[in-house]
């Protein structure tokens, strides 16, 4: 055989060996991005799961205190309501009869009240700072700490998930400036920048040191669930220094 044939035999070896390469490489490029992609499903599919579990979470909370709420102003409102209207029945003078139908009236408003906070669609309803502002109303309302909202109504196209999450949180930092901190006043920020939406709940109360380790789980649960929805749960506190909450979503 000459030199000649054995040159072009030897060309040709190397070209199956570098096709065989090739193609070897192109079938393990195709597996490795076959798992990726059964990897990638299996996270989103993780997370879409964990979502759903929050939200339901938040939902079933939110019904326990919703059922709470009904439970106290049955016993507390409607009920003293009702035994008012008792007594005055039993009356026989006519002023009596007329506070009767007085007492009527309110517990009929009363009664409806009631009946539209059961209504499950009262959160795609109310917007986020008007639940804002009934919930401050009611804090101010029973004595126990002055409170306002400052608001630039940027929140007001949050999808349904993103509000019941939203709603949660705020309603726990609330709970836990009233349990735990015991201020003389509690304010709410709502604002806008280039990049993000920002809630912030200030309280002047006792504050706490944020570098010792809490023994609850309480934060860190709100942190996880604004994550659910793309936020961030920030918190800064001194003792003595009252406390500020940051929630914030991208803009």
């Amino acid at each position: 055989m000459s030199e000649q044939e054995n040159h072009f035999l030897l060309i040709l070896f190397g070209g199956i060996v570098f096709a065989f390469l090739m193609s070897l490489f192109v079938v393990i490029m195709i597996v490795l991005h076959r798992q990726r992609q059964i990897q990638n499903r299996h996270k989103i599919e993780h997370l879409q799961s964990e979502h759903e579990k929050t939200l339901l979470n938040v939902e079933n909370e939110i019904q326990q205190e919703t059922l709470s709420q009904i439970g106290r102003e049955l016993h507390d409102n409607i009920g003293q309501l009702l035994s008012l209207a008792k007594l005055s029945l039993n009356s026989s003078k006519p002023e009596k009869q007329a506070e009767v139908k007085e007492y009527i009236n309110d517990i009929i408003r009363e009664v409806r009240t009631l009946s539209k906070t059961l209504n499950s669609d009262w959160v795609e309803a109310v917007t986020l700072d008007e639940f804002i502002s009934q919930q401050l109303v009611k804090i101010q309302s029973t004595g126990y700490c002055e409170t306002s909202l400052q608001s630039d109504g940027t929140f007001h196209d949050l999808k349904k998930d993103q509000k019941l999450v939203m709603i949660r949180v705020i309603q726990e930092s609330l709970n836990n400036a009233i349990k735990h901190a015991l201020p003389d006043h509690i304010t709410i920020k709502i604002t806008k920048t280039d990049r993000s939406r920002k809630i912030e709940i200030v309280d002047d109360g006792r504050g706490f040191d944020t570098s010792i380790k809490s023994t609850g789980r309480g934060m860190d649960n709100l942190a996880k669930r604004m994550q659910t929805i793309g936020g961030k749960f920030e918190i800064s506190s001194q003792p003595g220094a009252g406390t500020v909450i940051r929630l914030e979503l991208p803009a």
